[in-house]
């Protein structure tokens, strides 16, 4: 931390090098900075770039005693933290900063010393006291809606993720002003979709050992793995599903592509709505557990947690097996 008013005595290693007549490569090598009784950092602790007082450094040198320093103990607006520091206030891990210091507010009042962001501590207080989503308790008021559109939240999510693979339900709530169910199916789908993904490139990968890899803690991601193992069946099925689209529409009774959806974190399946005029049903629906059935809707073509509906109103079973050839089931249809 830089106390206020001090950034102008803010020095930089490479500084106390040419101030002692030393290249800073030979400074380091001879750990100079690292003597008994050498001052200590004013940097947070583990930053990669260390900042030192050049009143203390000058004290040092001259082996004089530091001139003491006002109020020690006590918290001003005007200190400027480090983004170590600053994510401490919040509570959270420094890569969730790099996502929240895009704010305007922070953007605005972020200086650079040292070679190092820094932000006052007011203005990172006020960020903290004011940002989307916070609350006196967890989550959203009950019956509030998210602030997120749905169709915009995986990807306003995923740099949350991107800057901090241990990234919560709760931090998510607080950038985004969502739901916890919101946050943690957002958080659920990334991280499966990604652990998939990485078991493309690397097939003797688990999807508990791809979640390892990729920095997601074990205690958050056992729907993730869950639903990364029903990604790779889905990626694995899309072949057919396409050759039965295409066999559909030279029967002239869709133009539609097959919908691949996950009501549940271990179940695939798809969903082929039949949009001409003559077609025999509404939708067509593919259940990994049952095979191909008829659905009585276009618009909600699958029930409720995709539970097999019952037969009769309009709802057949079509052709044996779960993947019947596209020829078996177009017969089906037209029996």
């Amino acid at each position: 931390m830089i106390r206020a008013g001090r950034r102008h005595h803010v020095r930089t290693l490479a500084d106390l090098a040419a101030q002692q007549g030393i290249g800073l490569q030979n400074y380091l090598n001879q750990g100079y900075h690292q003597a008994a009784g050498f001052p200590a950092p004013i940097s947070s602790p583990r930053a990669r770039t260390l900042l030192y007082d050049a009143e203390e450094i000058d004290a040092y040198l001259t082996g004089k005693p530091p001139a003491p320093t006002e109020d020690v103990d006590q918290e001003h607006d005007e200190d400027l933290l480090d983004r170590r520091e600053a994510a401490a206030v919040l509570g959270v891990v420094p890569r969730s900063w790099d996502v929240y210091k895009r704010h305007p507010l922070l953007t605005e009042h972020m200086v650079t010393v040292g070679g190092v962001e820094h932000w006052p501590r007011g203005i990172v207080h006020r960020y903290r006291d004011n940002r989307p989503g916070r609350s006196t308790s967890p989550g959203r008021p009950t019956g509030s809606g998210d602030q997120v559109p749905r169709d915009q939240l995986l990807a306003r999510t995923a740099p949350l993720l991107d800057a901090d693979p241990t990234v919560s339900a709760t931090a998510v709530i607080e950038a985004l002003g969502v739901r916890r169910s919101t946050a943690q199916a957002a958080l659920t789908r990334l991280r499966a979709d990604r652990i998939a993904d990485l078991i493309g490139t690397e097939p003797k990968l688990s999807p508990d050992g791809a979640a390892a890899a990729l920095g997601y803690p074990a205690g958050q991601v056992r729907r993730s793995t869950v639903r990364a193992e029903a990604v790779l069946r889905a990626r694995r099925i899309a072949p057919y599903l396409a050759d039965v689209a295409t066999a559909l529409h030279r029967a002239g009774w869709t133009t539609a592509v097959p919908a691949v959806q996950h009501p549940r974190d271990d179940l695939v399946v798809a969903v082929l709505v039949l949009d001409a005029e003559r077609a025999p049903a509404p939708a067509l629906v593919w259940d990994e557990r049952y095979g191909w059935r008829t659905a009585t809707s276009r618009r909600h073509p699958l029930t409720r947690g995709a539970a097999v509906p019952p037969d009769g109103d309009g709802v057949r079973y079509l052709a044996p097996g779960i993947t019947p050839p596209p020829h078996a089931l177009i017969a089906a249809l037209r029996a």
